[in-house]
């Protein structure tokens, strides 16, 4: 194992020692797509995306929030609209705040599109077709 591989090692598990609880996944049809970005002094970028999520196979919704800071670039976001099917993943809200139904997006994966926010080596899930029955 080298010294990449290690320090690999090192953050993901103190990353799972952190926030291994509240890690979660929602896949779902988009209902509302919100994209907000604000610029301070020509220098800063702020990006929020707000998501309303339906998952499938469930009568409830899902809302989460991307945020993204970046000094003197834009911050990248991906084409998400309504209808298309995702898959995100997120980290639940902390207990006892006051949105603590919120989910925090840490990745977004964008089935229909076959796109992702951050690129991952995973293969992307096959969309689910769900038949009504007579």
């Amino acid at each position: 194992m080298g010294f990449k591989d290690k320090l690999q090692k090192y953050y993901a598990d103190n990353y799972m020692k952190k926030y291994g609880d509240r890690i979660t996944q929602a896949y779902g049809t988009v209902l509302s797509v919100k994209v907000e970005e604000k610029k301070y002094l020509w220098i800063f970028n702020v990006l929020k995306a707000t998501i309303i999520l339906k998952p499938d196979g469930s009568k409830n919704v899902v809302r989460s929030v991307y945020k993204a800071k970046r000094w003197f670039k834009k911050p990248d976001f991906i084409a998400v609209n309504q209808g298309n099917v995702i898959l995100l993943q997120a980290l639940k809200g902390k207990k006892g705040a006051d949105n603590s139904d919120v989910l925090e997006i840490k990745n977004i994966r964008n089935v229909t599109t076959r796109r992702d926010l951050f690129k991952i080596d995973a293969p992307m899930p096959k969309r689910q077709v769900q038949y009504k029955r007579k």
